[in-house]
């Protein structure tokens, strides 16, 4: 197999555990800590239930497609180099694009976040100030090696894990009676005369959107698989592994939420990173009569806001770094130092994490913007994972290959791709289908921003390069990639 690390002189430094971790831990955060409480609020608890079945079976086709074509084609900032290589020269660029201002802003937000975290236990100190220490910190833990984020992101995933399985231990011995004081599971799980359902499919297709929110990040196996020791091992495992995981910890926990709170307590609704004394985990250790909870917690969701910015803060650079390499974006993002770690690339992505300070001078217009403006790209970046899956099976088999010649299988093909694609998109339409209901043009640009400015990438390259759809017979098949070319000179 190819090599494909950023750099001749750099092992693999990546191992199963780190990428497990990250593929596990990049979906446990804040979509789970605190806005699963919505989910059951607007949907009822069957409805959030289903919701977050359906969208967890969705991310496995997704995880699988890219499984399939990560250990047959192991590189850096795959999404980009997939979607350059089996459908469009001008799919890759808007897409490589798409997904470095995701978590480049991502990395911003979640910064911004710290602040806010921090507000709760020392609400006097000014927000900044927390801002800037994340960020001097996630550039430091980055910028040493490829191992110091795969550990720092496996212990973090730790902290994380293990306070799911601390609160669905306590959630069942609550439901049971064994902690706590008497309650009425049953009514709480029907939800009265609604059957569990609250608000029929438009409440399901809102909380599909929750659940999307909360499942991104898994696609970050995807990008780690090019530093990865042994991909053609560790992709595949990572990638059984967080199956079952997702569907053990969101179903059970949702399922404990919705079993001991009321789908109509008002804290399930107004919870959100700047109330996390209210997050539904908080309350129901709070049911148990964990006192301590919300200062538990909060320290939980810091460590899952710090993590997310990790994350974000390697994809993006190395998303940068390949985008360089294959002519998308200036060559200087495109050099690497001796440990392999491209700092031009870092470095400009850190500073986009900058814009985390425009917030507290502008004001909260400019944050509302600054998050807008990345709100779907995620879910295109599924989309388009997605597409070159179905582009890239199609032509193996028009080229002659056999499935016998990969390593791992996706199952089901097509229907999980085609599957993956459609709810992907249903996702991003549903967004906010009331802004249109009432023709708000103000909420429609916020809400589907990203929506045009992919478009625009697209068009721009497709026009100025006059590239076309790849013919299945032409697509190129050969494990390496124009990044992985320039490593070998």
């Amino acid at each position: 197999m190819a090599e494909n690390n950023l750099a001749n002189n750099v092992k693999r430094e990546l191992k199963t555990r780190h990428l497990s971790m990250i593929a596990l831990g990049g979906c446990i955060g804040t979509g789970l800590f605190v806005a699963s409480g919505s989910a059951v609020s607007q949907a009822g608890p069957l409805g959030a239930i289903t919701a977050y079945i359906a969208i967890g079976i969705m991310v496995y086709f997704l995880m699988t497609s890219l499984g399939e074509m990560a250990t047959y084609m192991p590189l850096t900032g795959s999404f980009a180099t997939y979607a350059t290589k089996f459908v469009d020269p001008a799919f890759g660029f808007a897409m490589g694009w798409n997904y470095w201002f995701n978590w480049a802003i991502t990395l911003a937000v979640d910064a911004a976040t710290v602040g806010v975290v921090m507000n709760y236990w020392l609400p006097g100190t000014h927000q900044w100030i927390w801002s800037t220490l994340a960020l001097i910190l996630i550039f430091g833990i980055n910028i040493l090696s490829v191992k110091s984020f795969g550990e720092t992101e496996f212990w973090m995933s730790i902290i994380k894990v293990v306070t799911v399985i601390i609160f669905l231990a306590v959630g069942l011995l609550t439901i049971f009676g064994i902690l706590g004081t008497h309650i009425d599971v049953v009514s709480n799980l029907t939800a009265g005369h609604t059957g569990g359902f609250v608000g029929g499919f438009p409440a399901i297709l809102a909380v599909f959107v929750v659940a999307g929110y909360s499942f991104q990040g898994t696609e970050l196996v995807g990008i780690t698989a090019g530093e990865s020791a042994t991909p053609e091992e560790s992709v595949p495992k990572a990638i059984k592994q967080v199956f079952w995981r997702i569907l053990l910890f969101y179903i059970l926990s949702i399922f404990v939420i919705a079993a001991l709170i009321s789908y109509k307590n008002p804290d399930l609704l107004r919870a959100n990173e700047a109330h996390v004394a209210i997050s539904p985990f908080a309350l129901v250790f709070k049911r148990a009569g964990l006192a301590a909870a919300a200062s538990i917690m909060n320290a939980v969701i810091l460590t899952s806001v710090i993590s997310s910015a990790n994350s974000g803060m390697y994809a993006s650079t190395r998303m940068l770094y390949v985008m360089s390499r294959e002519g998308y974006a200036p060559k200087v993002f495109g050099e690497v130092n001796r440990r392999g770690i491209p700092v031009a690339a870092l470095l400009g992505t850190t500073a986009v994490g900058l814009f985390t300070f425009v917030t507290s001078i502008v004001g909260p217009e400019a944050y509302t913007y600054l998050v807008s403006a990345s709100g779907l790209t995620g879910f295109l970046a599924w989309v388009g994972i997605a597409v070159s899956h179905y582009r890239f099976r199609r032509a193996f088999f028009r080229q002659g290959h056999s499935t016998d010649e990969l390593i791992y299988k996706a199952k089901w093909f097509p229907f999980g791709p085609l599957l993956a694609l459609v709810l992907s998109i249903l996702v991003i339409i549903g967004q906010n289908l009331h802004s249109f209901a009432v023709l708000d043009w103000e909420q429609i640009v916020i809400t589907y921003m990203s929506v045009p400015l992919f478009l625009i990438l697209f068009f721009y390259y497709k026009i100025k390069h006059r590239t076309h759809l790849i013919p299945l017979d032409k697509v190129d098949l050969s494990k390496t990639s124009k990044s992985e070319s320039y490593t070998k000179k």
